[in-house]
Formats: structure tokens, sequence, C-alpha cells
């Protein structure tokens, strides 16, 4: 990394503010308290978020986060930005990012020597290549250095393949990850990770990003349609995932007369192994139906050996693939959510950062480039809906869902997804709605601007009263005025040999179509009558 220059700069809220060292006639520290920078050290209270940077040499700032209860020294040219700190710091350069993250994992199922072995098996895969694979001591703490490096991805313009990941450990439950990642091989971090120390733990973390969408150039049509049914609506829609509705609308149709209700939107699944659905989005679109269509950027049949698409995605193997796609869709022409890489913060997702070098960047790098082939392709009917899972898993700071934000320009809809699983699985417990959705609800409300939608939810059947939950689910899903669709998932998840874990069907009984009757009942009067 690049040892130049005595101004240092903080970076804060995107704000670029110079800071004078130790060798100018100016301030020697500055304080960044709730996420406000000033040269005035401040009254510091337990509830609120403090960093101080102070030059420590010509080439050097101290960085130090209370609530984190750490101190690290860095580069002085690079910035600092604390938007995300209740998730991380992150120290860059245009060719060099240093992430800093704490995590604490008392009450959860996870420890630190579980969190170094399972944020590790990345390594395993072909696309990697370690270098380092040891355990060191970092100031009388035992800490895992693991190094390595993958192939450059040609369509980042300055990618940051080569990467240095510290994890050291103050006890079972507390640990500290320095994560650095450069476009060039990283030589001289052990300056960096011997500056670390612990320092007295006060004060709160906290999220203050805001993020919001920007002016698209739309059709007429998909204007229209996000103004009615997102900017200006004030009724809840209601969706659907049936699969059934791949081949044809006969089962739903019958199933909406039970229900004495039209569902307004349905959802489609599909991967790298089928082109785009275009007689299916026709008939939909037919019949009445807006569609989520969810790429997922994966092949369904792959193993932890598999080329990652992500990188493959990054070095344009997926262009002609994409650019068919995207022209399909504009030959289209009508209205489609386009939700790309759903549930991205868990395991279970090919293309989450536990895959790719437990680097989220590639996550949101994918994003853009795919976005902008679609623009190229003068694609102007799409709203792109991001959608992480509510909980991730692993449970990383490193994995949580605001790392994987590609940014204000690439999002139109917030996406939520919680389901109460049941109890089938092991290390899966009974969740209400309420439990699920109301402090979802209220932290993202708090960080994003844009219109939201429950992309897709349900109840299982096992572990609980599901009839309840039903009720109480339309009892509680009115008071969230900026969840504008809700869809339910229609379908059932297998355990390995076949047989029902997840029942989450909402035609499993009369009683629940009884209620699923009643409760959209309520969504199909006038909305002037829904305030009475």
């Amino acid at each position: 990394m690049k040892k130049i220059g005595f101004l240092a700069v903080v970076f804060v809220f995107c704000i670029s503010i110079p800071v004078t060292s130790v060798f100018g006639n100016e301030v020697e520290s500055i304080y960044i308290i709730n996420g406000k920078q000033t040269e005035i050290p401040p009254d510091f209270t337990s509830q609120d978020d403090l960093k101080v940077i102070k030059p420590v040499s010509a080439l050097y700032n101290q960085y130090i986060d209370y609530p984190c209860g750490y101190a690290i020294n860095y580069p002085n040219h690079m910035r600092v930005d604390v938007t995300l700190s209740l998730v991380r710091t992150v120290i860059a350069d245009k060719d060099t990012q240093i992430e800093i993250y704490y995590d604490n994992f008392e009450g959860t199922v996870h420890s630190a020597e579980s969190y170094i072995n399972y944020s590790n098996r990345f390594k395993y895969n072909k696309e990697h290549t370690i270098e380092k694979d040891e355990f060191i001591y970092v100031n009388g703490l035992r800490a895992h250095l693991l190094k390595w490096r993958r192939n450059k991805c040609a369509n980042i313009e300055v990618d940051k393949n080569y990467y240095v990941n510290v994890k050291i450990v103050k006890n079972r439950n507390e640990v500290y990850t320095i994560f650095i990642k450069s476009a060039e091989p990283v030589q001289d971090y052990m300056t960096i990770l011997s500056s670390f120390k612990l320092v007295d733990k006060k004060g709160v973390s906290k999220v203050y990003a805001r993020y919001k969408t920007t002016l698209k150039n739309l059709n007429e049509e998909t204007n229209n349609f996000l103004k009615e049914y997102f900017l200006e609506s004030s009724s809840l829609k209601w969706g659907i995932f049936e699969w059934s509705t791949i081949n044809n609308f006969d089962f739903l149709k019958s199933l909406e007369e039970r229900l004495d209700y039209t569902f307004e939107f349905i959802v489609r699944y599909q991967s790298f192994d089928s082109s785009f659905p275009e007689t299916e989005i026709i008939n939909a679109y037919n019949n009445n139906k807006y569609v989520e269509l969810t790429l997922q950027t994966e092949h369904l049949f792959r193993s932890d050996d598999d080329s990652i698409a992500i990188y493959d995605i990054l070095n344009g193997k997926y262009d002609a693939f994409l650019n068919q796609y995207a022209a399909a869709i504009k030959e289209f022409g009508h209205p489609v959510l386009f939700r790309l890489n759903n549930e991205m913060n868990g395991d279970w997702c090919s293309y989450s950062g536990y895959y790719t070098s437990n680097d989220t960047e590639l996550f949101k790098a994918a994003w853009r480039y795919i976005y902008n082939l679609f623009q190229k392709n003068g694609v102007d009917n799409v709203l792109w809906v991001w959608n992480p899972h509510d909980i991730s898993f692993p449970g990383f700071k490193w994995n949580h869902y605001l790392t994987y934000y590609p940014g204000d320009k690439y999002v139109d809809i917030i996406g939520l997804t919680g389901y109460n699983t049941g109890t089938y699985f092991k290390g899966e417990v009974w969740r209400s709605f309420a439990e699920i959705y109301s402090g979802l609800y209220q932290e993202y409300i708090s960080i994003f601007q844009q219109p939201f939608m429950i992309t897709e939810f349900g109840s299982s059947s096992i572990g609980g009263d599901k009839i309840a939950w039903l009720k109480d689910m339309f009892a509680g899903i009115g008071q969230f005025d900026n969840i504008k669709v809700a869809i339910w998932w229609n379908g059932i998840d297998y355990d390995q040999e076949g047989n029902p874990g997840r029942i989450y069907r909402l035609d499993e009984t009369d009683g629940m179509i009884e209620v699923f009757k009643n409760g959209l009942k309520y969504w199909k009067a006038e909305p002037a009558v829904l305030g009475d």
C-alpha cells in the first residue's frame, strides 16, 4: 500500500474532509460523533457513537472506534467511511480497501472459532489461490491469518483481487476482522496489524446511511405502473407464487374463485439454465398479472467446485445470455419487477459473499454490470427490486445485508422476505408475523426511502397454529404503510427424503382458505373505506 503525504482525509457521509497532521499548525485530532465530524472534543455519553482520528506520524493516522473497542493505524492518505458504523468501518483509496468488523456472538449459534472456520470455507474453491493460512499473534491476541488471490475480473475497473484477512480473537464470543483488499499484492500488512490494540468500549454503533431511488427513464406504461402501485398507492396489493402458473392459469383461477380475490402479481424464478421466459411472461400479462421476475445468477445443478457465476459475469462470460435477456425484456415492453439475486445474504445462494472471498463488493459489481447491460439495451420497462433475507446467514458482520446494497442508482424497490419456517428442521423456531416484520420494517424505514414490497413470505403448518398466525398477519400487515405489495409463497419445502418440511400452502385446509378470503376482502375495499 502507498504511503504518501502528510494530509489525512476523512470520509464521512460521502464528504471528504482534510485533517491537519501533528506536523501542521492546526488541530491534532478530529472527532466523529454520531456520524458528524468536529474538531472539538465532544460530550460523550454511553448512547453516542464516537470515533477519533489522530495523526501519529508523517505517514500514519490512528483510528479509534470506542463502541467497538479498538484502535488501529492506517496510511494517512486514505479515506475513512463510517456511514455503516454498526456494521463496519471502511478505510480506502483507489487501489486498496481496509474493512474492519467487530462481531460479538454471545447468545448466538456462532463463536469466534466457528466464525474463523466457516468464513474461510471459500478457500477450497479452485478460483482462489491460498498463499498463507496460519495462526499468529497480534499484540498478544490469537489471530488467524489468511492471504490469497484470485484472477482479476476483466469488467471491474480497479479489481481488488489480492486479499489479506486477519481475525483477531478477544475471547470465545468476540472477534475483530481486518480485511484488506488491493489491486496489487499486499506487502506491508503487518505494519497495520501490529498497530491494532484494544481500548475500553463505550458507546453504541449506528447506521448513518440513507438510501433513495433516482429518477429513471421509464416508458410511459412502466412509469404509470410505478406511480399507481408503489408511489401513490394507498391500498396494499397482493400477489402469489403458485408453481402451476408456469404451464397455465387454470389452477390459480380456481383458487382465486375460492378466495373471491384476483391476485395482481405472480412470481417466476429462473437461473442461467433457461432463457427469458417470454411465453410465460406474455401469458401472465394477458391474464392481467404483473410478474416479479427473479433471476438467480447460478446454475441449478452446481457444486462448490464449480466456477462461480459472479466471477464469470464480471469476466463477460454471460454477456450473450444477459444481452439476449435484456433485449427480450425490452421487446416485451410492459412493466416487469426484476428481482436480481434475492436473499444474497444467505449461504444457500452461490452469489453470496460466502462463496466469493467474503467480498460482498463483488456482488455489487455484478449487479451494476448487469444493470448497465440492460441500460445499453435500452430497457425502460424494468423496476429493480433489491431483496435481502430478513436473517443473514451466516450471521457475521461481513455478511450483513447492507454490505450488499449496490447504490441508489441501481435500486427502485426494496424487497422484504421473512418466513415463519416452523419447527420441522433443526434450529428453526416458530415466529409470528409481528416477530418477523415489525422490527425489520422499522429498521428498513429508517434507512431506505424507496417503496417496499414483501417479495415472498409464508407460514409453515408445522410447529404452531397456522390459522391464528394468518389472522394475526392480516390484522397487522396494514400498519406498514410503505409496504405496497405482498406476495404469498404458495408452496412446500421438502427434506432430503422428500417429506414436507415447511408447508406454506394457503389452500391446505378449508379453514385457511376462509381466513385468507376474509383477510383479502378487506383489501378489496375502496381506499376511503380502509380507514373506517
